[in-house]
């Protein structure tokens, strides 16, 4: 499967470009790089960009496709999936655990279902740590030109097969920590990834 990393974001809360900030000597990107490329069901890594970040990305030695739509996550999905099923992941998460990202990915090869999507027990889902049919693009593209980019309404409304979190690896969840600000940036340097 194709691992999509949504790495086009404006970074309006850390104050600059986090996705090439250094911690503790590399950028906040790499270690997400770094960590997909340890799960055995991903095949393919690709960079979803803005027009404004591309260049820089493509400097990565990854394969770069340009969110031309500039819509948030929707736009950056829509563009993922012109490639084919794919797991989605945000460029600020640091953390991922590669057997989960496995675990995810099994779940949607046998469930069959257009996305499978972690869920909390309050309802929250994490849309961007899933697995997306290349079929959901229609989905999305529908939605898209009604003008709803909600992301979340768009996976509910699509029967997804859903990973209860409280059921799986307590070790599993600092997948979904993701880099906001600096003082999210402080907590992984100290963590020595």
């Amino acid at each position: 499967m194709i691992a999509a990393v949504l790495a086009g974001g404006q970074s309006t809360r850390f104050g600059r470009d986090k996705l090439f900030f250094k911690i503790n000597g590399k950028i906040l990107l790499l270690y997400t790089l770094e960590r997909l490329k340890k799960a055995r069901k991903i095949e393919k890594i690709v960079l979803i960009a803005s027009p404004h970040s591309a260049k820089k990305l493509k400097r990565l030695g990854y394969p770069v496709l340009v969110d031309e739509l500039s819509i948030g996550p929707i736009g950056g999905i829509y563009t993922a999936l012109k490639l084919g099923d794919s797991f989605i992941v945000a460029g600020d998460m640091p953390m991922l655990v590669p057997e989960f990202v496995d675990f995810i990915v099994e779940c949607f090869e046998k469930t069959k279902k257009q996305i499978c999507v972690p869920r909390w027990n309050n309802g929250y889902i994490e849309p961007l740590h899933a697995a997306y049919s290349s079929s959901f693009r229609k989905v999305l593209e529908e939605r898209i030109k009604a003008g709803n980019y909600a992301i979340n309404r768009a996976i509910r409304e699509a029967d997804p097969f859903y990973v209860e979190i409280e059921n799986l690896p307590e070790r599993w969840r600092i997948s979904f920590f993701n880099v906001n600000t600096r003082k999210d940036a402080e907590r992984i340097k100290a963590k020595r990834l």
